[in-house]
């Protein structure tokens, strides 16, 4: 019997940081070193990325047709183009064929592309969006993971989390981590820690997210709970299993 429980207790040691923490994902150490948070990181311009699926306009007399949308009919020309961003930065374009615009803000590739189209139109006029701008979200309960696409360029991590429903009761308020490309091809995930349980939090979780950025919100770990799940089925079966055996030597 006494084995038994030694074997028990080693179990639970040994094993505790995958059985009793399955779902945690993005674990940082104890000494991590996270990014500072300011406030210019909210409004740094998004540059396109290959596989960015874009839409954009050309109007002629800069503009004009698009200023006289009001008052025209249905008959109205409208130069509606999809495209995709090539996975080497380029993409391709009526008239003026195969150009690369990633790297570049929306402004920049606009200008670009206004450039180009001068040598076919009078006073070119384009804007362009990009259409698949998302952020993932991880609420901190599982199965509650959502990807959410920007409508807008000032959606907040305070409205991105609210818009998967807010934090669950297993979420840790005070441990939220955003987590954000770096504009260094080369160089590490940027990792920011938010802590919203506090009416000091505000500021942060207005920070404006980007597309492609992450947040996680660290589950509440729940110890009596996960060994109910996890440990006490195995206790069960060694203990039902301990006792035939006594019962086997008695007869």
């Amino acid at each position: 019997m006494r084995k038994l429980f030694i074997f028990i207790a080693a179990l639970a040691i040994f094993s505790s940081c995958k059985i009793f923490k399955p779902s945690l994902m993005l674990k940082t150490p104890k000494d991590f070193n996270y990014d500072k948070l300011i406030d210019s990181l909210g409004r740094v311009d998004y540059k396109i990325a290959p596989n960015d699926a874009i839409l954009y306009r050309v109007f002629t007399n800069d503009g004009f047709k698009l200023i006289d949308l009001a008052s025209a009919n249905n008959n109205v020309f409208r130069s509606d183009i999809d495209a995709i961003v090539e996975s080497d930065g380029m993409v391709k374009m009526p008239l003026i064929g195969r150009m690369r615009i990633a790297g570049m803000s929306i402004i920049e590739a606009e200008k670009l592309m206004e450039d180009k189209y001068s040598e076919y139109y009078v006073k070119p006029f384009v804007t362009l969006r990009v259409n698949n701008k998302r952020v993932i979200v991880f609420p901190g309960s599982g199965g509650t993971a959502k990807v959410i696409g920007l409508a807008n360029n000032n959606t907040t991590v305070l409205e991105a989390i609210a818009s998967v429903g807010g934090l669950p009761e297993d979420g840790k308020a005070y441990k939220i981590k955003l987590i954000r490309n770096n504009p260094a091809p080369e160089g590490k995930p940027l990792v920011y820690l938010m802590d919203l349980s506090r009416i000091e939090g505000l500021t942060l979780g207005k920070s404006k997210v980007q597309a492609n950025d992450i947040i996680y919100v660290e589950q509440r770990y729940r110890p009596l709970k996960t060994f109910n799940n996890e440990i006490a089925p195995i206790i069960g079966l060694l203990t039902s299993l301990l006792i035939l055996y006594q019962f086997s030597k008695l007869r």
